[in-house]
């Protein structure tokens, strides 16, 4: 393919993502209502704890709540259209393997959607005990009004931090099927690995307890030496494979190798 077909295969590819998040996005739209009460269940708890007035979303501006509705309705639908952007991502990444490799693209493809669906689920349960200590800090017979675009922003980007990490071990293997990152380099960067992976939660997550950092660095670091396992395993088939089609070539014909 000369590049202009890259871009326009690409081109294509983006908008089918595109319209697939749009039409996860009227979902959201319709059940706009069910998804507040969810994101902010945390604060009705919170406020049940203390007292009634302890803690109030403040929508400032007259367009603030028209513009939440629209944010948080295409927050849901980048996760309800999960498994056509993930597979678009792939299918434009496909014809740079080879038939053998395909194969085993597909499974992790095919892996790439319920660990992500894991991630945010995950992230649903760690996203109430990061609010409680965050908001904990506010003194004694004190009210908390916090912008509401603001809590939105941080409960949707929360979630969808938490599902992309679990896209880890799909890139990583990615990167072994096309030849780009050997799995005994993975493995041997193990130590800046986990540095980078706990560096990243502790970002993602801020909240100053241990916990909620440990929720999403733990899974990650299991991936990843899941990853270099698989990669390591692919690696010595590959060469296994290379080895046997080198010696089968006649001594008047030029080998692969």
């Amino acid at each position: 393919m000369s590049l202009g077909d890259h871009f326009r295969e690409f081109r294509n590819r983006a908008l089918i993502a595109a319209l697939a998040i749009a039409v996860g996005a009227v979902l959201g739209w319709v059940i706009y209502d069910q998804l507040v009460k969810f994101l902010t269940e945390p604060l009705v708890e919170l406020s049940k704890e203390r007292n009634s007035e302890f803690v109030r979303l403040n929508y400032a501006g007259i367009t603030s709540a028209f513009t939440l509705h629209l944010k948080i309705a295409m927050w849901l639908g980048v996760i309800v259209s999960s498994p056509v952007w993930l597979w678009q991502i792939w299918a434009f990444l496909v014809p740079g393997l080879t038939k053998k490799e395909k194969k085993v693209a597909r499974l992790f493809v095919a892996a790439a959607v319920p660990l992500f669906l894991i991630g945010c689920y995950l992230a649903t349960w760690a996203l109430p005990k990061a609010v409680e200590v965050l908001l904990g800090f506010t003194p004694e017979d004190s009210a908390n009004l916090p912008n509401a675009g603001e809590y939105f922003t941080f409960c949707t980007r929360f979630i969808l931090a938490f599902g992309l990490a679990f896209l880890l071990p799909v890139f990583l293997v990615g990167l072994n099927s096309a030849r780009i990152l050997p799995g005994r380099i993975m493995l041997k960067g193990w130590r800046v690995a986990i540095i980078a992976i706990f560096v990243f939660a502790a970002m993602m997550t801020p909240t100053p307890d241990a916990w909620t950092m440990l929720a999403l660095a733990l899974p990650m670091v299991g991936l990843y030496y899941l990853a270099c396992g698989f990669s390591i395993l692919m690696d010595k088939r590959r060469a296994s494979r290379d080895r046997a089609d080198w010696m089968d070539v006649p001594d008047d014909q030029a080998s692969p190798l």
